[in-house]
Formats: structure tokens, C-alpha cells, sequence
């Protein structure tokens, strides 16, 4: 059954729409509940559309999308949320298209995002991109077209989302190393990687400090001789990497 949500304008741009979701996964009730809040008719199910539907979003895994949309009857505009796949994988149907929030779900359980001013990767036919644009706007997102590989918008995705996680983990592990118990260790670190990120969004080549940025090699030498000592080969390596890539931002070489 469809929602408690009214058939009113949550905005100036925006109005609500009747939003079927397939896919009972984190995400998919997160964004039932967000999208119920924003004013929208929404109605979930585990495996069909809805012929009244204005859109039905596909929240189920990569590999079960192609199933999923052949699963969809009337007309209704059709966006999967992947943000790996093509559009291609919805065919034959149309109007066929994307919604990728550039955001984490931990799941209506764990925390909902805040998702104001959050970017959209949208993609798809003309009326596909107007009704993931107008979804996208009701919840506070910026969307924005992604006209390129599809394979390299989801890598700098996974780059900037999960490496930053495995980056904090990595010297989360450092610290320990020197002493700071393991289950302070990354609640220590975060404001400093947070606030750097911020930092970062407008140009990271001007953001980074430290001694890759002062050219102080005499500390990054110890830095790496300390790792080494204290057992940490592999963060030995992943340092040495990183460091490279830095010098690269600093002093804006392509490669």
C-alpha cells in the first residue's frame, strides 16, 4: 500500500510523486522513510512496480537490477540506485535512468543521513533525468550528471567514501602502535581527518599541510624508520605511497 505522504509541494521545485521501491536493503529503507518525510507517496515491495507509480526506484544488488526492472509492469520511470552500473542494464525498458546518492546508508536502524546539499549522480532518458532531478532536489540533494565512464565515477566513489574509512583505520593502527589504547585510537584521529576533508573540497593542493608540504624530509625519514621498527611493514609501504602521491598534489605534476 501506498504511504501517509500528500499530494503536495515539499518545495518550490519539487512536487510529490506516487514512488514505489524495490529492494528491502539499507538502503532502500532509508530512503522510504526520507522520502515519506519529504512528502512523497511511497509504497515498498520486494519485487514488482506499480502501474500508478510516477517513479520506482530499484534499491536491490547490482547483480539482481536486470531481473528486477523485467519484474516492473506499466509505465512508470524506472531508476536503479547503483552507482556502478550503466543505465544499459534496465533495457529494454524506458523511460529508464539513475539516482546514486553520494552518500553512505548504515541502515533507518543505525542513523539516516542528513542528505541536504549531498550530490546525485543522475543519469538516464530525458524524462528519466527530470524525475531523478526532481527526487533528488525534494530530499536536499544536488544532482549532477555523470557523462563519462561509469566504472570511473563509482571508483572515485569507493576512493573517496571507503579508503578514507581504511586510511583512519590504518592510522588508527599507528597510534596504537604508540601507545593510545585501540578503542580510542580512531575517535582521536577523526576530527583531524574530518576537518581536513573539509578542507580539501574546495582545492586539496592548496588544503594539505605537513611535512610533505613544508619539504621537511628529515621527519618523513623517521616517520618511515618508526613504522618499520614498530613492525608495520605494510604501513611502511602504504606511507612511502601516499607520501608520493602528496609531493604529486604539492607540487601539481600529472601522471
Amino acid at each position: 500500500m501506498w504511504g501517509s505522504g500528500g499530494r503536495r509541494c515539499p518545495s518550490a521545485v519539487a512536487c510529490a510523486m506516487r514512488i514505489g521501491i524495490v529492494g528491502p536493503g539499507r538502503l532502500g529503507r532509508s530512503l522510504a522513510i526520507l522520502l515519506e518525510r519529504a512528502g512523497h507517496l511511497v509504497a515498498t515491495s520486494g519485487r514488482h512496480g506499480w502501474p500508478e507509480a510516477d517513479v520506482v526506484l530499484l534499491t536491490v544488488p547490482d547483480g539482481a537490477i536486470a531481473e528486477a526492472a523485467a519484474r516492473v509492469q506499466g509505465t512508470p520511470v524506472l531508476l536503479h540506485c547503483s552507482g556502478a552500473c550503466r543505465v544499459d542494464v534496465l533495457r529494454p525498458y524506458r523511460p529508464a535512468g539513475s539516482l546514486h546518492p553520494l552518500m553512505t546508508f548504515p541502515g533507518p536502524e543505525v542513523a539516516l543521513p542528513d542528505l541536504t546539499g549531498v550530490p546525485a549522480a543522475v543519469a538516464g532518458d530525458s524524462a528519466a533525468v527530470a524525475a531523478a532531478t526532481s527526487v533528488a532536489t525534494s530530499l536536499g540533494m544536488r544532482p549532477f550528471l555523470v557523462p563519462g565512464d561509469r566504472r570511473l565515477y563509482h571508483a572515485s566513489a569507493v576512493m573517496a567514501g571507503n579508503f578514507a574509512t581504511v586510511l583512519l583505520a590504518e592510522a588508527a593502527r599507528v597510534l596504537t602502535a604508540a601507545g593510545v589504547p585501540a578503542a580510542e585510537a580512531p575517535s582521536i584521529l577523526a576530527p583531524l581527518a574530518v576537518q581536513s576533508l573539509r578542507n580539501a573540497s574546495d582545492d586539496p593542493s592548496t588544503a594539505l599541510t605537513g611535512p610533505v608540504a613544508r619539504g621537511d624530509e628529515a621527519t618523513l625519514k623517521r616517520h618511515r624508520r618508526a613504522l618499520a621498527d614498530a613492525g608495520l611493514a605494510d604501513v611502511v609501504a602504504l606511507y612511502e605511497l601516499l607520501t608520493a602521491h602528496a609531493r604529486r598534489l604539492v607540487t601539481r605534476e600529472d601522471s
